[in-house]
């Protein structure tokens, strides 16, 4: 009989670790809490590190299909409108780095996972909350919906606001970060030519940031506008309704091109960020027969675009570890043990630069015309990050 992993969350992390778990010969059963798969509209920035992985599960073609390949990275005073810097993304970012920088509707790369993991055999349960979990020497068991079910392992994949995780580590819960996220997509062809755009582009103000790029092939521009400040409802809603004249009062005076852009958009969602302070241990991210990836284990700011990215591969290495796990007594717990020792540091890493990132984008003064004088001098250099990309 194979090896049993549950998993809970249906989310980009759930659904890959999954598919990984799978392609490594165990068996994969998956909880959700919804009653149907509901990604909301809003885009996803797929760097080398991602994509590769994609491409080496067969998800090539698809992904091809529905994302959008964008040629460049625009970098715009926010208030002045000048150009700052630039990094060239097409192909020879591609033939650098083995893989694309792609850019994805959320939604399309979540229907693109679901038909992956079900093809290779995941057992999906909707509506499912996983409540009670027992961990015990053997095996983990828990309650879901109004059943039971028992497995090998237990994959937190539940979000930032991860259930899971009180069994690894109890930290409380997520740290808000006092800023809001407004999110929208508008059809290419209805907004004014000046306004379309096939690259990605980021405007940076005094503490506020926007960021452009295409999604669906090119068919929707996906923009999200990042401010300082907080946001009202239930801290968990991540879909909350958003008013352009909140958005443009929160931004204050800005260039032009931009009030257009944030003008002509359809409408608004918001969200209040939260994260959690960079890993500091393997601890954090598995404990027994229990391990926790993407938001579940490192929620980090969205200021190096990696949340989707970390998620992905956290569960290629939990298919890389579970795939040499053999009949042992203590293998499954040398492997998430082993998971955890190899994902720790790189995810603490990505978290740091994230939330330094968010300092750099929003700053004032004096460190505002620093940055922009270093962008336009060393651009590229600034932009392009290897450690990152490639591996």
């Amino acid at each position: 009989m194979k090896n049993q992993v549950l998993i809970a969350g249906g989310g980009m992390g759930g659904l890959a670790a999954g598919l990984a778990c799978l392609r490594a010969g165990w068996q994969a059963r998956l909880y959700e809490r919804t009653e149907a798969f509901r990604e909301v509209g809003a885009g996803i920035q797929l760097g080398p590190n991602a994509t590769r992985i994609l491409t080496g599960w067969g998800l090539e073609e698809p992904l091809r299909q529905l994302a959008a390949r964008p040629r460049m990275l625009h970098v715009r005073d926010g208030v002045t409108g000048a150009e700052v810097g630039t990094l060239e993304l097409g192909e020879a970012f591609a033939r650098r780095y083995g893989a694309p920088y792609l850019t994805v509707h959320r939604a399309d790369l979540q229907a693109l996972l679901v038909q992956g993991a079900q093809r290779a055999g995941t057992e999906v349960h909707l509506a499912s909350r996983i409540g009670t979990v027992l961990p015990g020497i053997e095996e983990v068991r828990i309650e879901a919906g109004s059943g039971h079910d028992r497995g090998d392992v237990l994959v937190g994949a539940d979000g930032v606001w991860s259930e899971v995780r009180s069994q690894v580590c109890s930290d409380g819960r997520p740290r808000a970060t006092g800023h809001v996220a407004y999110r929208t997509l508008a059809v290419q062809r209805d907004l004014p030519a000046a306004l379309r755009s096939e690259d990605v582009t980021v405007w940076l103000g005094p503490r506020l940031h926007v960021v452009a790029y295409p999604v669906r092939a090119g068919e929707l521009l996906n923009v999200v506008a990042v401010v300082q400040g907080g946001a009202q409802g239930a801290a968990e809603d991540w879909d909350q309704a958003g008013a352009v004249a909140d958005l443009m009062a929160a931004m204050g005076p800005l260039a032009r091109p931009l009030q257009d852009l944030v003008a002509a958009m359809p409408g608004w969602r918001l969200w209040a960020l939260h994260d959690r302070p960079p890993l500091r241990s393997a601890d954090q991210m598995a404990s027994g027969r229990i391990a926790l990836v993407g938001d579940a284990a490192h929620p980090m700011r969205p200021y190096l675009a990696q949340g989707a990215g970390m998620a992905i591969e956290d569960a290629a290495e939990l298919g890389r570890v579970l795939a040499q796990v053999k009949n042992q007594p203590d293998g499954v717990v040398a492997a998430l043990r082993s998971y955890a020792e190899h994902r720790w540091q790189r995810c603490a890493q990505v978290q740091a630069r994230a939330e330094r990132n968010g300092r750099i984008f929003h700053a004032t003064g004096p460190v505002r015309w620093g940055r922009d004088l270093s962008l336009r001098l060393l651009g590229p250099r600034l932009l392009d990050q290897p450690w990152l990309y490639g591996r």
